[in-house]
């Protein structure tokens, strides 16, 4: 049974997920197979190498190529309910994105049906989260666990204006998940990384007793005086870690 443990020093988006499975071994010919089965056009992925305080790591890039439309949770739901995808991905693609729904709806005051995800709703945001979905299953990771969430402060300008940092669609994701301040002025984890993690994760704390096979870093795009870099271990737990 392969486990999975997200070390979250810097923070967790969704490219540093995605860019993270990659550089643990998902085969990016076989993601982008899998991801033409959803009925999205205008875009490129390109995946690199790159350092972060000389250390290296798998960068996603989704190069967006035709003007998108917004979408909706129900547009959303529909280009997977209409896809090939294996019906466990659609299932869980279709979990996160409620989740990022209900919490966007709440502090915009709006419902579910009606919000408008923008930047969530965008191509490269739908690549991040079912990419996230399908890299998992194809690395057979059956369970997460992941580290304590850093939280940024200051502000930060989005289609809804200027926000504060975290974002509060984040801080609802967050309730009940372990967190701590940073006094980094900068956001470190987005709408799209909570969403991601607290619906994919068992628990979140200390890395349980594992025997780690590999190892693998995803790359953010902004800029720090910090290593940038999402972490992930994957192997096997110990036996008393099993309940054996």
């Amino acid at each position: 049974m392969v486990v999975a443990y997200f070390d979250c020093f810097s923070g967790i988006c969704g490219d540093m997920i995605l860019g993270a499975l990659l550089d643990l071994g998902l085969d990016s010919n076989i993601l982008q197979k899998e991801l033409k089965k959803l009925d999205i056009s205008g875009y490129n992925i390109h995946v690199k190498k790159v350092e972060s305080h000389s250390l290296a790591g798998s960068d996603i890039e989704i190069i967006v190529k035709e003007k998108q439309h917004q979408r909706n949770l129900h547009d959303i739901s529909k280009i997977l309910d209409e896809s090939t995808l294996d019906q466990d991905i659609k299932t869980r693609s279709k979990q996160i994105f409620l989740k990022l729904a209900r919490a966007e709806s709440k502090v915009h005051n709006t419902t579910v049906e009606t919000i408008h995800f923008h930047e969530i709703g965008a191509v490269d945001s739908i690549i991040d989260i079912v990419g996230s979905v399908i890299g998992i299953k194809k690395l057979d990771i059956s369970t997460i666990f992941c580290s304590p969430l850093p939280l940024g402060k200051g502000f930060i300008e989005c289609n809804h204006g200027i926000l504060p940092v975290p974002a509060p669609a984040t801080v609802e994701l967050l309730k009940n998940v372990p967190i701590y301040q940073t006094d980094r002025k900068q956001e470190l984890v987005t709408p799209t990384g909570a969403a991601i993690i607290t619906t994919l994760t068992q628990s979140f704390g200390d890395m349980p007793n594992m025997k780690i096979t590999k190892i693998g870093y995803g790359a953010g795009k902004t800029k720090s005086q910090y290593p940038n870099l999402l972490r992930v271990f994957i192997g096997e737990l110990e036996k008393k870690e099993k309940g054996l």
